[in-house]
């Protein structure tokens, strides 16, 4: 859940301070280990960024399957939460992207009611694939880059759905921004794939997690 901090000052930027996400992922991605399963991470990660309709219907099946057997998975979706897909680096409009293909299919399998499309781009930030480690988009950058929309329903669970999460900065700067605007709300997330990006080798794509991404020393840090 959301931690709502007690005091903002003008030198913290958007709140953050006292701020964390907590967060859940099934597989992961591991964009330099060696072997064949880190191979096949990659892959997985392409095709879920490429909204491929295929793949993303056989990855969302095992997570809903999993769900089943998980109680804390499955309450994760359940309870009137509705899914809101993290926006992309660029304003999209109406155009589906990556996130918000995803939570469409974690709903069409019966994980969730409703998908709100009410987190957009109202500029573009660098993407983050591309950017040099310095060069990244800051959780500031992302707050101030996202728009709340009005929402035609009364909302009280969030749950944020993205694609891939790394350090979790897009994360936790959108659920802030939402905070903001449903003080009340609970909001926590999930992303299908969580970078591993320290390991030499993976032995399995599916590794289950529930996580925490915090603000601290002037970042977003993603615990595990």
């Amino acid at each position: 859940m959301l931690r709502v901090a007690k005091t903002i000052s003008l030198y913290e930027p958007c709140g953050l301070p006292g701020r964390s996400l907590s967060f859940s992922s099934y597989y992961i991605y591991s964009p330099q280990a060696e072997g064949v399963v880190a191979q096949a991470s990659r892959r997985l990660c392409e095709r879920v960024k490429a909204s491929n309709a295929v793949w993303l219907a056989q990855y969302v099946g095992c997570v809903y399957r999993a769900a089943v057997g998980d109680p804390r998975l499955m309450a994760l979706f359940t309870g009137g939460a509705v899914l809101v897909p993290v926006p992309g680096c660029t304003p999209c409009g109406d155009t589906p992207w990556a996130a918000a293909t995803l939570a469409l299919a974690l709903r069409d399998v019966g994980l969730a009611r409703a998908v709100w499309i009410g987190l957009r781009r109202c500029v573009a930030v660098r993407k983050s694939a591309t950017a040099p480690g310095r060069a990244r988009p800051t959780v500031p950058e992302h707050y101030a880059s996202f728009l709340v929309m009005p929402p035609p329903l009364v909302i009280r669970r969030i749950v944020l759905i993205d694609d891939v999460i790394t350090k979790g900065r897009t994360l936790l700067a959108a659920a802030v921004r939402l905070q903001a605007a449903f003080p009340h709300a609970d909001i926590r997330a999930f992303a299908l794939i969580r970078t591993v990006g320290f390991r030499q080798r993976v032995e399995c794509l599916i590794e289950p997690c529930e996580g925490v991404v915090r603000w601290a020393g002037g970042d977003a840090r993603r615990e595990p």
